[in-house]
């Protein structure tokens, strides 16, 4: 097995909202589609691990639950910095996990607990 993870979805109430917040906080646009449910793709790069912002498909936005560590890049204060002017709340700063990086933990607008990793 090459990734124990291979695909993950974020919830969202408001898709429009949830989908500006991770275009600014990946700086990057999400793909959107609608495959009887509307769908916004994260970057990910082709046999990497990929996943979406959902609306639409039943999932609920949580705090509690599953667990998802975004890839923080070069270092995670890059993204993390534009957590809260997109509209999301820090919860943990950048924090050293020792000889396994950094992380970093942050509230989405649509309620999500979501963190950044990196090695720097």
């Amino acid at each position: 097995m090459a990734n124990a993870i291979n695909w993950f979805e974020i919830p969202a109430v408001n898709f429009e909202r949830a989908v500006a917040f991770y275009s600014k906080v990946v700086g990057s646009d999400l793909q959107k589609m609608n495959a009887g449910f509307d769908m916004a793709f994260l970057p990910h790069s082709d046999g990497g691990v990929g996943g979406c912002v959902t609306h639409g498909n039943g999932n609920k936005p949580s705090a509690e639950g599953s667990f998802v560590y975004l890839n923080g890049g070069d270092d995670l204060a890059v993204p993390l910095a534009r957590v809260e002017p997109a509209g999301g709340k820090i919860v943990m700063p950048k924090t050293s996990i020792g000889p396994n990086g950094y992380m970093a933990v942050f509230m989405d607008t649509e309620g999500n607990r979501v963190a950044f990793h990196s090695m720097a």
